[in-house]
């Protein structure tokens, strides 16, 4: 799409991390195609991300901002993503983004047409919306989560306040002029309903599902292993719904003890299955020993029934073909929506952070995920989880029954005319009538 010099211009500002970079670049895209001009502001080693994007815009439509990432004392060299460091060192990735502030500003008095808004992904906000204000422009706060969780933290956030950062960034992001959540009201209108009141307005923005803006292999980053050998190791299973995936996202590695138990696990159940194994992280100590080991001769013992992969694996891909039945995962947003829109049943292990309460709403709410374990240490008894890994395949557990309910909800809300589809045709609107 060309630009008109009457588009309405953003700036994106992302959270450094894949769970968050990624559903902004499929928000961002769809603003585009309704007639936004977007500016994505992004540190060198991130950049990346946006080539996909960039790829399919005019380069009037998606501008770049890339700014050098500011160093701080207590990250190690180089980090520029919460992949490279554990959650530990949240704080110091924020205050190092929060140094960007002044050199912003700069670009903006600059720009010949500055935007009149800040899509900011809701952990920067303790430091985008000040920016805002000082530029005289609106917030509009980006949650990568659901509304359940939305209405829950911020119907308690008060008593938040004493929790190192949490609430400042609560009362920034809840006191945004808008609100954007990957989520689609139907998975629990209450809380969808509940949160808008909380806001005190309608401008809440549920969006998803979002087409990828890269369906390939290299959605992310580089694959681990070249995607067509993974596509022909499952176009070999014999049945669909046959493999189980297990994979714990860009931030989560395991202990020794845990990576034994579950090899043990997989080993035992006797099912086919890939296997996503994070690389450890350089120059990062950990305190529970041994990241990312796999044990000693396990991928021979289950040469040819089970892959494994180490490195960075075309997950949403792999989780929407036929032979893929069910997913271990640590319920991170990201990973539960690609589990859902991929068709598969969903094993349960939460470890930090709003895990948790995904767990509280798929598996306790709505009864349609399996529960394995919790806790970022935690170590599965292996006998009981290779039961659990065997049981997941059955095609008529009641709780892929539910989860299949879900899916078409999801499915009908991003259909033209649905939940989804409007919020974004209506957010597009509101920003398009937004003037400096």
């Amino acid at each position: 799409m060309s630009m008109s010099k009457k588009n309405p211009h953003i700036l994106a500002i992302p959270w450094p991390a894949s769970g968050h970079i990624l559903p902004m670049i499929d928000v961002v895209h769809q603003l585009a195609i309704r007639g936004i001009t977007i500016t994505f502001a992004l540190t060198p080693k991130n950049l990346y991300y946006l080539n996909p994007l960039v790829s399919l815009h005019d380069k009037t439509t998606i501008q770049t901002l890339v700014l050098p990432f500011p160093s701080h004392p207590s990250l190690p060299a180089g980090s520029e993503n919460m992949q490279d460091v554990t959650q530990d060192y949240f704080l110091y990735m924020l205050e190092a983004l929060s140094q960007l502030h002044h050199p912003i500003i700069q670009w903006f008095k600059s720009h010949p047409s500055p935007p009149v808004a800040i899509l900011a992904d809701a952990m920067n906000t303790t430091w985008t919306h000040p920016l805002s204000s000082a530029l005289g422009i609106k917030t509009i706060a980006f949650l990568s989560s659901n509304q359940y969780i939305a209405s829950t933290i911020w119907s308690n956030y008060k008593e938040m306040k004493r929790e190192f950062f949490k609430g400042e960034m609560l009362h920034n992001t809840i006191e945004s002029w808008g609100l954007v959540l990957t989520s689609f009201s139907e998975l629990h209108t209450k809380s969808f309903d509940a949160f808008k009141a909380i806001a005190k307005h309608d401008r809440v923005w549920d969006v998803s599902p979002l087409v990828p803006v890269q369906a390939g292999s290299e959605r992310g980053g580089p694959a681990a292993m070249p995607s067509h050998e993974v596509f022909a190791w499952l176009d070999s299973s014999p049945m669909d719904k046959s493999v189980v995936y297990v994979g714990f996202g860009s931030e989560i590695t395991l202990n020794k003890q845990q990576m034994e138990a579950l090899g043990d696990a997989l080993e035992k159940s006797g099912v086919r299955f890939i296997w996503a194994v994070k690389k450890p992280r350089k120059g990062v100590e950990s305190e529970s020993g041994d990241q990312s080991v796999v044990p000693n001769g396990f991928e021979d013992r289950v040469a040819g029934r089970g892959l494994v992969i180490k490195g960075w694996v075309p997950q949403s891909m792999i989780l929407k073909h036929r032979a893929v039945g069910s997913y271990l995962c640590h319920l991170g947003w990201g990973s539960l929506f690609d589990g859902l829109m991929g068709g598969v049943l969903l094993l349960t292990w939460p470890m930090q952070c709003d895990q948790f309460m995904n767990k509280q709403l798929i598996v306790d709410e709505l009864g349609a995920a399996i529960p394995v374990c919790e806790g970022l240490g935690t170590i599965p008894d292996s006998v009981k989880l290779a039961q659990i890994l065997a049981d997941s395949l059955h095609l008529n557990r009641p709780e892929r029954i539910q989860w299949m309910k879900i899916r078409d909800k999801a499915l009908n809300a991003a259909q033209q005319g649905g939940s989804s589809y409007k919020a974004l045709d209506d957010l597009a609107t509101q920003i398009s009538n937004l003037t400096r």
